[in-house]
């Protein structure tokens, strides 16, 4: 992939004067509708707005045990300082809900069931994503000639949502996640980062008015104030970026949710709106849409590395996915079998297991509310 900085180098001090830069958007538009984005937006670098409510959070300690949030300085929020030269982002969406899938509620109201949010049932979205990024990259490239790019996906240090709303792919709702009002909240978000003088175009606006959907809904009660997160209580972060013991106060509230929560999207009333992707990648992997957590609780280590290969699940480890199931177990009905496999997680290696197995034991036995 070209850097950016080498390749502004490189170019002439007028480049490119002949290029209707209002048709080239509107090309782009088209070539990423036919990559499969359902939208593609430009804006320009500036967040200032964005980054002062950003270095408040972060000043908040709301960012919990995330310390990437924080070790990049201001590049995060200033896209030129990470990538020299860039002037325009293209932004893009690109729907994941998974067609087919067992109805979120049934699974949430059964104990036996093992709940993953619907974002993680497929294939890794980084690679998908960026795959497509690089070839929407590549088809300007060969109607303009060589320019600097940078792609991304959820991997660097960028203000993907405040960027997406910027280039009016939606807005940022009260529970954090970009919504449209024709598209709802279910799609991931890519970034090319360019030194291209696109049009720019212009936010949608908020359409959350006085629903408070979200934060009644929140299980841990993470959404503490509209458009503010507090990561230490969310359930994607306990069960995806905490990599320690989950504190036991939340326990009982995750249910058996082990990996993710969709609960603000779920009672969203933009999601009624929101269509099934149709992106292969995203389709159901290895039935984890309905699945019980005593099958999952019982994967081995090299099962759980086999079984979820290309799944963004992968990278939490084996250890964190016994510590997220035996919550959930422990919020359970219980059973013969739930209390042999939880016993016999007390031989587990890791120290954290062991606890959070035991904690399960003790939540079944009614030693603990």
């Amino acid at each position: 992939m070209p850097q950016l900085a080498d390749k502004l180098a490189a170019m002439p001090a007028h480049p490119r004067p002949s290029i209707d830069y209002s048709s080239l958007a509107r090309q782009i538009k088209q070539w990423g509708r036919e990559l499969g984005f359902s939208a593609v937006g430009i804006t320009d670098t500036r967040l200032d707005a964005a980054e002062a409510d950003f270095l408040n959070w972060l000043k908040r300690g709301l960012h919990g045990d995330m310390e990437y949030m924080q070790r990049h300085g201001s590049k995060r929020t200033r896209p030129a300082q990470l990538v020299s030269g860039t002037i325009r982002i293209i932004s893009v969406r690109m729907d994941y809900r998974p067609p087919g899938a067992r109805n979120s509620n049934d699974i949430l109201d059964n104990p036996r069931k093992a709940f993953i949010s619907r974002y993680a049932l497929g294939r890794d979205y980084h690679k998908t994503l960026r795959n497509r990024l690089q070839k929407l990259a590549s088809k300007i490239e060969q109607v303009i000639g060589e320019f600097g790019y940078r792609a991304f996906t959820d991997s660097a240090p960028v203000l993907e949502k405040p960027l997406a709303e910027k280039a009016g792919l939606g807005w940022i709702g009260k529970h954090s996640n970009v919504i449209h009002r024709n598209e709802g909240s279910w799609f991931f978000i890519g970034e090319l980062f360019t030194d291209l003088p696109l049009p720019v175009d212009q936010p949608s606006g908020k359409h959350c008015g006085t629903c408070d959907a979200c934060l009644r809904a929140c299980p841990t009660g993470a959404i503490i104030e509209p458009y503010t997160v507090d990561a230490r209580l969310c359930i994607s972060y306990l069960t995806i970026e905490l990599k320690s013991s989950i504190p036991e106060r939340l326990r009982p509230l995750m249910g058996n949710r082990i990996y993710g929560c969709d609960d603000c999207q779920l009672v969203c009333p933009w999601n009624r709106f929101a269509s099934d992707t149709s992106c292969e990648d995203f389709g159901i992997r290895n039935g984890l849409d309905d699945v019980d957590l005593l099958d999952l609780f019982q994967w081995s280590e090299h099962e759980f590395d086999l079984n979820l290969r290309g799944s963004p699940i992968r990278r939490i480890g084996h250890a964190c996915w016994l510590r997220n199931i035996a919550v959930a177990l422990g919020n359970g009905d219980g059973g013969t079998q739930v209390i042999d496999a939880l016993r016999e997680k007390m031989q587990h290696p890791s120290a954290m297991v062991r606890e959070h197995a035991q904690w399960a034991l003790n939540r079944l036995s009614g030693t603990l509310p």
